[in-house]
């Protein structure tokens, strides 16, 4: 069923700007700008509360860094759209957008996003060099605005991806399932908290991994 009011999620990373009606750079590097997503998102943002959202563009015929940039310089919070993680980054990276971000942030930027833009926040994300070889499993960098690792609504398959990059990442580390309807957010202090409802923490000890409490809201 369609959600009849404001994303309460949305709502609340869009507080984050401390200004009513922020404006947002919308970077669609993961889902390739596309335009129905966006138009779709868009419209979600503007009923939580969003001023103006602006395409910074970095995909397709519409590529432009350098006016991508002065959008997110000039908004009041950036937002990373869904689709795929490595594409993404891939994107970032070739068009120069990377420690942009990162300082961005540094200089008080807020971010947020959805799915695959989630965990382009984080720290890293895994890949396959042979899907047909579970061992070919490796990690590349996102990122690392957030500092944590996680994955977004996959508790249906048992967070299975999640469990590959905990067994990647070093031992003790704090693995974050974000469930479908909820959030995590994570503080320049290294602090997070989990936003409408419980999210799944993991950790691996030797070359187990394990659920461990899960992370409530305050």
């Amino acid at each position: 069923m369609a959600r009849r009011g404001p994303d309460p999620l949305i709502q609340e990373a869009l507080r984050l700007a401390a200004i009513a009606q922020p404006a947002v750079a919308y970077v669609g590097a993961a889902s390739g700008d596309d335009a129905v997503f966006r138009i779709m998102i868009a419209r979600l943002l503007r009923k939580a509360g969003a001023g103006d959202v602006q395409l910074a563009p970095l995909c397709g015929s519409r590529t432009d860094p350098r006016k991508a940039m002065r959008i997110i310089e000039g908004c009041h919070i950036v937002f990373m759209s869904g689709g795929d993680v490595e594409a993404g980054m891939k994107v970032l990276s070739e068009k120069g957008m990377i420690d942009f971000l990162r300082n961005q942030y540094r200089k008080g930027k807020p971010f947020f996003g959805i799915s695959a833009g989630s965990i382009m926040l984080a720290k890293n994300w895994v890949r396959w060099s042979n899907p047909q070889v579970d061992s070919s499993a490796e990690l590349f960098p996102c990122l690392g605005i957030a500092q944590v690792y996680c994955d977004t609504h996959d508790e249906g398959n048992g967070w299975e991806e999640l469990h590959v990059l905990a067994r990647l990442i070093p031992a003790g580390s704090v693995s974050y399932g974000i469930r479908s309807g909820t959030a995590l957010a994570a503080y320049p202090d290294g602090s997070v908290c989990a936003l409408g409802g419980e999210v799944h923490c993991f950790t691996r000890k030797g070359e187990i991994v394990t659920q461990i409490k899960n992370l409530t809201p305050s």
